[in-house]
């Protein structure tokens, strides 16, 4: 959450060995960075770990290299950490969880509580027999909605987990599921006249694994990972998965089509595909274990992209892999790369896609121009006219901000209009433990020398709020996703629309994208201790999906999800769809 760039040499020609173990010990355990000795039996990761320095974030104290300025009442953001789930408090933080909410052009029109999970959500919706069903759903729930009436939502389909005050009502352990549904696509297929949904399958990011080069034993268990790595698809006879038929299977380890489960290589495919129906379909995905120069300490991939052809979605067929400099152990080239760019040995920065290559169209429809970010690797743009042959046209790099993700949603939608595309990642610390990470609005209308022409405002707190930065809330900080290429219509010109965490939804003025403003928000109050366990609070709003031809937008906090109108959108449309979703090419 993906035949070109031939792999240089085998696993015998890129390591020597299968045994690797040194006395090496990480640095101060503060923050919850992790200690103890390194163990390291994995060939590809012995290699990338013989390849790379040693030099992870010395862990910064709170009140010292990073806090609250007393003059201005701003947060001071660290410079580096280290990614950790116990980020220490600093002085000026509120001692509760706060429970006000504030909104500016914005208004809730419905509140669901428990249809997610506290932690990510997906988001597509769907038009069946005159009604608009909205599917939220991660890798260990699935809930779909009728959401006609956004007022009077209701779900239809309920399968996995239910959060309360007590956690989930049903145990589920990531090390153990052999059915690892990820990030969906859903389209119209003018050949088989029905909605097709894809549905990537990837290598789970959470629980398997807390440090790689300590635990060779959920290593090896990644490496002959229980589920399919790939993507599968589904055509749809009706809104709810009883009423789908499994059309295909495949997986993104390309050279070995064949390999069972449990012996394909690579990461799978992540989040959500880049398709609309036609023949050519982008996927994220590292391709096997080469892709394997990355310094997150609980992931062993590098993803590059994928080109699909999908004329048949009951055959779909490998089109070529797309890999960007620095990916690939037993590249010489690759792997210098990686070395000069200044995340190498942070044992901390994502290297490598997340999102697959977005366009504004379709390849076969005259698409063209792709933007992909690439994590710490940078932001990229791509001629996609032959897709056979993808051809690299430009690349942008900024200063390291880590932890968190960088580089990781690529927003479209004005790119038509202005040339301009926006790209962020997001902070993966709670307690603003990590640099603040900015949305970039980029400037590519010469797509061979993009370059950052603004940065989008950081929230502030409204007026007569118990804190003057959004960092004392409590929680995470910073833009998350902007709800991506399924939403209907795609978006609206002159506004984007961000999940932000503790700082809930905000709405960005961007009909000038070189000088962003913040035109309106929601931000939802936090969870009480009756609702849910505390240690879910922090995440807080995670996920955004915007009906532009509805003008609602769905918010997804950790407590429930949100319905909301904006006349910055326009009067809500409380009824079925006029058109039909996804349109029908």
């Amino acid at each position: 959450m993906k035949r070109a760039n031939r792999i240089i040499g085998g696993a015998a020609a890129v390591v020597a060995g299968l045994l690797y173990a040194t006395a090496l010990t990480a640095a101060s355990g503060e923050g919850g960075h992790p200690t103890g000795p390194v163990n390291i039996v994995d060939p590809y990761l012995k290699a990338w770990h013989q390849a790379t320095p040693e030099n992870p974030p010395a862990p910064p104290k709170p009140d010292v290299d990073y806090g609250m300025d007393p003059a201005t009442g701003a947060f001071r953001h660290p410079v580096a950490t280290p990614l950790t789930t116990n980020a220490p408090n600093f002085s000026g933080q509120l001692d509760h969880w706060d429970q006000n909410s504030y909104a500016k052009n914005v208004e809730v029109i419905g509140f669901y509580p428990g249809v997610t999970s506290p932690w990510h959500a997906w988001a597509s919706v769907v038009d069946f027999g005159g009604k608009r069903y909205l599917y939220t759903h991660d890798r260990d729930y699935l809930r779909i909605m009728d959401v006609t009436d956004p007022r009077k939502a209701k779900v239809v389909w309920s399968q996995g987990g239910v959060w309360n005050s007590k956690g989930s009502s049903e145990d589920w352990d990531a090390s153990k599921v052999t059915d690892y549904f990820g990030g969906v696509t859903i389209a119209w297929n003018k050949k088989l006249r029905r909605n097709v949904l894809v549905a990537s399958y990837e290598i789970g990011r959470f629980g398997l694994m807390d440090d790689k080069l300590r635990q060779p034993d959920k290593v090896a268990a990644q490496r002959n990972y229980n589920s399919l790595k790939g993507f599968k698809v589904f055509a749809m006879n009706g809104p709810t998965p009883d009423k789908w038929d499994l059309i295909a299977t495949r997986t993104t380890d390309y050279r070995h089509p064949d390999a069972p489960v449990g012996q394909q290589q690579g990461s799978g495919a992540l989040d959500a595909a880049t398709w609309w129906g036609g023949r050519y379909m982008l996927l994220s995905a590292a391709p096997d274990d080469s892709y394997a120069l990355t310094e997150y300490p609980d992931y062993l991939y590098s993803p590059g992209y994928q080109v699909w052809d999908m004329g048949d979605p009951a055959n779909p067929k490998f089109v070529s892999q797309i890999s960007v400099p620095g990916q690939r152990l037993g590249d010489k080239d690759s792997e210098a790369a990686y070395r000069a760019n200044p995340r190498a040995g942070n044992r901390t920065s994502w290297m490598g896609s997340r999102n697959p290559i977005v366009l504004t169209k379709p390849i076969e429809a005259g698409g063209r121009i792709g933007f992909g970010g690439m994590g710490g690797l940078g932001f990229y743009t791509f001629d996609l006219a032959d897709p056979a042959n993808p051809k690299m046209l430009g690349h942008l790099s900024v200063p390291p901000s880590y932890a968190g993700t960088e580089f990781d949603n690529v927003d479209v939608s004005q790119y038509d209009r202005t040339g301009f595309a926006f790209s962020n990642g997001y902070p993966m610390n709670e307690n603003c433990y990590e640099p603040y990470k900015d949305i970039f609005s980029i400037d590519v209308r010469d797509p061979a020398r993009p370059r950052v022409a603004a940065k989008f405002p950081r929230p502030v707190p409204p007026p007569g709020a118990a804190f003057t930065d959004f960092c004392q809330r409590r929680g995470s900080f910073g833009p998350k996703r902007s709800g991506g290429l399924g939403q209907p219509e795609g978006g609206r010109q002159g506004l984007a629309i961000y999940a932000f965490y503790n700082a809930g939804i905000q709405i960005f003025d961007v009909k000038d994208p070189a000088k962003p403003s913040i035109a309106g928000y929601f931000v939802p109050r936090f969870p009480t201790k009756e609702e849910l366990p505390e240690y879910t609070f922090g995440n807080s709003t995670f996920a955004v999906f915007t009906e532009y031809d509805r003008n609602i937008i769905w918010a997804f906090s950790v407590n429930g999800v949100y319905a909301l109108s904006s006349p910055l959108l326009g009067k809500p449309r409380l009824g079925a769809p006029k058109k039909i979703w996804p349109e029908r090419r």
